[in-house]
């Protein structure tokens, strides 16, 4: 069954993240720890996921996994973290077996176990920690068999469920505000700051093609690795009180503590303007003076407005994450019907090369004589037929097989209290 599939893991849930990194290999030589971790530690099969908040090994072996397994791991991972650190490490991580190993890596892929609910990213981290594991030669077929499983229910899961759905960010939530004004990608904006912040908004713009952006920033370098990354211009942020242009929106982030769009300030850089601005105020505290807000007609984004749609949209994440586990039941009876499948394909594989060897004989050794002794016509007639022989023979027992294991796993449910 499923029971050589374990996990041993730490997460933000178990821990803080610095005791999360006495579980994490050395970004220096980790194919050679990781190697002699597997070695050491008798498994067959591991995979090593590590990301900003997780460290997880998955691993495969049909040997007896103890319960104190975590501290045994950890002196082999980190030989020089001091007993006391490797113990309380220890105690932290949770290790999970068999089928719930794999329900597990289920919830992990559908970010139902993430810090944040619904995010994608963890596919991709997923996939790149697989295909980094089998480079380094630690996976093998059982794991493989898995992860692609894996992949393939998280991308069901938030196709048939609402689990990724509705931005929880305050930068995705605004940008998407600021798109209910109707703006064309020819719209001018004007963006104050090159920080963090704003960098995650330029990223939205620029993919939703806004071509005509000018940032500001006090150090004029990073506003313009921002502006230049996407085509846009970029000035020093004293030269703002001198732009002439006019704008459609003004987006506003820097690290200031005190407004710096004042009534004087926004009204020279309407230029002799009179509609409706767009300001999104990504500052904490506020970069938009309350004067300002008050003196113009605009239609004005900050960041207290966003957080009661933001613990909505949560909450309707939170919902879906029930229908996201229904599913995930239902997989697992499925990826049980593929293992087993798997097993019998692999205990059959000697099968295609034994008949290919019987064929070989019969023509070369058997029937060489009057094999020989044919026309080439009837040789290739020959030829064709014991190749199609060949692949009904090794179709028949392996479709027979996989027949009657499935009926035992069938007749086997049916046995098992629910």
């Amino acid at each position: 069954m499923l029971d050589g599939y374990h996990i041993l893991t730490l997460t933000h849930r178990d821990a803080p993240l610095e005791t999360l990194a006495h579980a994490i290999a050395p970004s220096e030589g980790a194919a050679h720890v990781l190697q002699n971790l597997k070695e050491q530690m008798g498994w067959s099969e591991l995979l090593y996921l590590a990301t900003c908040n997780r460290v997880t090994y998955v691993f495969y072996t049909q040997g007896l996994v103890n319960q104190n397994i975590a501290e045994q791991m950890l002196s082999v991972l980190q030989p020089e973290l001091p007993e006391i650190l490797v113990q309380k490490t220890a105690t932290k991580m949770r290790l999970i077996n068999g089928s719930e190993a794999v329900m597990h890596l289920l919830e992990v892929a559908s970010s139902m176990d993430s810090l944040v609910v619904g995010e994608r990213e963890i596919i991709r981290q997923l996939r790149q920690a697989y295909e980094q594991s089998r480079d380094w030669d630690l996976t093998g077929d059982h794991l493989r068999l898995l992860l692609g499983f894996t992949i393939e229910t998280a991308k069901e899961i938030y196709t048939h469920t609402g689990i990724g759905r509705r931005a929880l960010s305050v930068v995705a939530l605004a940008f998407g505000e600021m798109l209910k004004t109707g703006l064309r990608p020819e719209s001018r904006i004007l963006m104050i700051g090159a920080g963090e912040t704003n960098a995650l908004f330029a990223k939205f713009l620029a993919k939703a093609k806004f071509t005509n952006v000018t940032v500001f920033n006090r150090t004029f370098e990073k506003a313009q690795l921002l502006a230049q990354a996407n085509g846009w211009r970029a000035f020093p942020l004293d030269e703002l009180a001198y732009f002439s242009e006019g704008f459609d929106v003004l987006v506003v982030c820097t690290g200031a503590t005190q407004a710096i769009i004042t009534p004087a300030l926004y009204r020279d850089l309407l230029a002799d303007e009179n509609g409706k601005k767009v300001v999104v105020d990504l500052s904490i505290p506020h970069n938009v003076a309350r004067e300002t807000v008050d003196a113009f007609p605009m239609q004005y984004i900050e960041i207290e407005s966003l957080k009661e749609t933001a613990n909505e949209n949560l909450a309707y994440r939170e919902q879906e994450r029930d229908r996201a586990a229904g599913l995930i039941q239902d997989r697992i009876l499925k990826f049980r019907d593929r293992w087993h499948e798997r097993q019998v394909e692999r205990s059959l594989a000697h099968i295609p090369e034994e008949v290919k060897a019987v064929k070989e004989r019969a023509i070369n050794e058997v029937f060489g004589k009057e094999f020989g002794l044919l026309d080439p016509a009837a040789q290739d007639l020959v030829q064709r037929m014991l190749g199609y022989m060949e692949k009904k023979c090794v179709a028949i027992p392996i479709k027979a097989a996989k027949a009657i294991a499935l009926h035992g796993q069938k007749r086997q449910a049916k046995t098992v209290p629910q």
